[in-house]
């Protein structure tokens, strides 16, 4: 089973075949460089399932017979804020997408936001298309709170200033092997990974066969 992944950037694909490595699952995750590359999308659905719907049929038009196109999109929803940025997460403070100018505009409004209201969740939709008209939607969800200030060099985003339920770190302290586990994008494929398998006859994890 062949998917596109539905972006023109490389560390999305190998994010995705990371993911596709620790389920066990035997597909193989390519760019979509591969087949032209990836046409322009304007994401305004105004949700997180439109606008992967969206990147996800842009790229099926194009795909090689057998194909499986995959795209998703994510964000941050934040309590206080009536679930904002959603999906206006990237594009924060502008529309050039400065990842650091969105996290400064988040830390400041929410600087008088007591603790007690500082919950927010990561928000993730995969959405796949393939062969047949076949089309399925997968959502993944990561709750935890907001810190007052940024900790930690690693991950990317809003990493820094999100501490996931049950955890003391921030999603940039945490490394990449635990957010991998936890981490909205991860449940939402756990979910695609299961309905292949169930459908598409891929077999168990490997974990799974040895017990």
């Amino acid at each position: 089973m062949t998917i596109f992944l539905a972006s023109g950037n490389s560390h999305k694909v190998v994010e995705f075949q990371g993911l596709a490595r620790v389920a066990d699952l035997p597909v193989e995750i390519r760019s979509a460089r591969e087949i032209g590359g990836m046409p322009s999308v304007v994401e305004d659905a105004g949700t997180f399932l439109g606008n992967a719907r969206k990147k996800a049929r842009a790229l099926a038009a194009q795909l090689p017979v057998g194909g499986w196109a995959l795209a998703d999109d994510s964000g941050l929803c934040v309590d206080a804020l009536g679930g904002r940025p959603g999906v206006e997460s990237a594009y924060y403070a502008g529309p050039q997408g400065d990842s650091s100018a969105n996290l400064a505009k988040l830390v400041a409004e929410m600087r008088e936001v007591p603790a007690s209201r500082r919950g927010a969740h990561f928000v993730c939709v995969l959405y796949l298309i393939g062969p047949g008209n076949t089309e399925r939607d997968f959502e993944g969800r990561c709750g935890g709170q907001l810190l007052e200030a940024p900790r930690g060099g690693g991950g990317f985003g809003y990493d820094p200033l999100f501490v996931p339920v049950d955890h003391k770190a921030s999603f940039a302290e945490l490394g990449e092997t635990v957010k991998g586990a936890i981490s909205h994008r991860a449940r939402a494929w756990a979910r695609l990974a299961e309905w292949v398998r169930a459908g598409y006859g891929l077999g168990a994890p490997a974990s799974r066969e040895r017990a």
